[in-house]
């Protein structure tokens, strides 16, 4: 699961759930004359604790592991997330009918056993916490804001200076170079045996792309996505060769119109056809 991949919309979900965990434990009833510690909480009704706290914790649940799977499975024709979003809205109207009848059938036995009996803390923040739940993954796929990632990509290493060692892994601007090979002639000024430092290698890890036909004024750049996107096949077909996460620094390569063509960690090529909202490295 790709902890990045996640929106500020599942970060009000997330939060949400929390607070509705919480409002388990408070009182459910406002009783005349009795004080909140005499009164149960929602682990002691059967309604409440399965179809507000239950639904909706499952509901944040199933739209946070929709988000962060590569590959979201479905069940019925429907994926994990649209599940999710029944459950919250199934929990908030849940809560709604226990805050506009706490008492449930009890007021119907007899006159005035529902005198002084309302809804109690636990109930009333249980609606609130259900009601931003439901709203935010409802929301979610329409605002823009929402959208947004909810830890964002991390900043470009800085360029190192001339001679120093980078940190080593792949997928971030400035990677470090191959070794050079036993026998190889130093550059001028660089003393015999160490490598060449990342400005002197860029031109030849450029080379390859340089080979593909790409526009004149392109020049290779890492760079990061906002959101999970697919990379389709240089061959045109429709299914995505692999899916770029947030977080993660790719190699465009190549130009193609709007498209580019990116490189992933494990070297395979493909076209990214959305490239809204990138961030170049």
């Amino acid at each position: 699961m790709n902890i990045r991949s996640l929106t500020r919309g599942d970060g009000v979900v997330i939060g949400a759930a929390v607070v509705l965990f919480i409002a388990s434990f408070l009182s459910l009833y406002s009783i005349d004359g009795l004080s909140s510690s005499q009164i149960p909480n929602a682990w002691s009704s059967g309604p409440v604790m399965l179809g507000v706290i239950l639904a909706g914790i499952i509901g944040a649940a199933l739209i946070v592991v929709a988000r962060g799977l590569p590959q979201v499975p479905k069940v019925a024709g429907l994926d994990l997330g649209q599940f999710g979003v029944a459950f919250t809205v199934f929990a908030a109207w849940s809560a709604l009918g226990n805050i506009f009848d706490p008492a449930g059938g009890i007021d119907d036995i007899g006159s005035g056993t529902s005198n002084g009996f309302g809804a109690g803390t636990g109930l009333i923040i249980a609606l609130i916490a259900t009601l931003v739940m439901a709203g935010a993954a409802i929301a979610t796929p329409l605002v823009p804001a929402l959208q947004a990632a909810l830890v964002p990509a991390p900043k470009p290493v800085a360029p190192q200076p001339y001679g120093a060692q980078p940190p080593s892994g792949y997928g971030y601007p400035g990677a470090p170079a191959p070794q050079q090979p036993y026998g190889a002639q130093p550059q001028p000024g660089q003393p015999f045996g160490q490598q060449q430092p990342p400005a002197a290698a860029q031109p030849q890890a450029a080379a390859p792309a340089a080979a593909q036909p790409a526009s004149a004024d392109f020049s290779p750049f890492w760079f990061a996505v906002p959101v999970p996107r697919p990379l389709f096949g240089e061959d045109g077909a429709p299914t995505p060769i692999a899916e770029l996460a947030p977080g993660t620094w790719y190699l465009a390569v190549e130009q193609r119109g709007a498209t580019l063509v990116a490189q992933t960690q494990d070297g395979r090529r493909g076209v990214l056809q959305d490239t809204s909202g990138i961030q170049r490295g």
